[in-house]
């Protein structure tokens, strides 16, 4: 009899960074115990992660061999290699690989990582005018980061790589729900926003996006 496959340990809150991980794992079918943990709220929250990442962030991933992985971008990629039957990432032979690691690096590094200033903008500003700067001016970036992308994606293929959704589909979806908001996204990235929809509706993410990312009546966001 082959054994029940071990689960993976997730840390994360709902609708943070954590939650393309988790939407991976679900079209993966691979079993997740997950633990609800948001360091953006309080220094006690991020301490909870101090066990498993000495940066205190999230989303943690800790595979069934006890090893950590840690940074969104980077845990999406090794499970793609690493669950290669779910065809959620190009493999390292396929044309396509390029560009698939350098838009899922560019959603990481130009977009992902301005949310460390925006959830506590006194990191960096010496008032809260300054505050209220940093975070206009972190949402204006955050548009033409996605206006940019945006512009050099093909426009002949339902997802952004191909016939089929895949990791970089799951974490534009998710991120594109962060500031400045899903309103704004689609004016910027038209091209991504028709693929954030079909993501939306995918029907094997209904129950994922109902527990864990729900579509409330305000989900889009402001229309700014």
């Amino acid at each position: 009899m082959t054994p029940a496959p071990q689960p993976y340990t997730l840390y994360g809150a709902p609708g943070s960074g954590a939650t393309p991980v988790h939407a991976a794992l679900t079209l993966i079918g691979a079993p997740c115990t997950v633990v609800d943990v948001a360091p953006w709220k309080s220094e006690a929250e991020r301490d909870r992660l101090l066990p498993v990442n000495a940066m205190r962030q999230a989303p943690v991933l800790v595979l069934p061999s006890g090893e950590v992985v840690t940074e969104s971008a980077a845990i999406m990629i090794w499970l793609g290699d690493r669950h290669p039957e779910a065809g959620l990432a190009p493999a390292i032979d396929d044309l396509r690989r390029a560009q698939y690691l350098r838009w899922m690096s560019f959603v990481s590094a130009a977009i992902y990582s301005l949310f460390w200033v925006r959830d506590v903008p006194s990191r960096l500003a010496a008032d809260a005018a300054a505050e209220q700067v940093i975070l206009a001016r972190t949402a204006d970036r955050v548009a033409e980061c996605w206006r940019l992308m945006d512009a050099q994606m093909p426009h002949d293929t339902p997802y952004l790589l191909g016939e089929a959704i895949g990791m970089l589909d799951i974490y534009v979806t998710v991120v594109s729900r962060w500031t400045p908001g899903r309103l704004r996204f689609y004016r910027e990235a038209p091209r991504l926003a028709e693929v954030v929809r079909r993501v939306d509706a995918e029907p094997r993410l209904a129950a994922f996006w109902a527990a864990r990312f729900p579509f409330t009546a305000d989900w889009e966001g402001a229309d700014a």
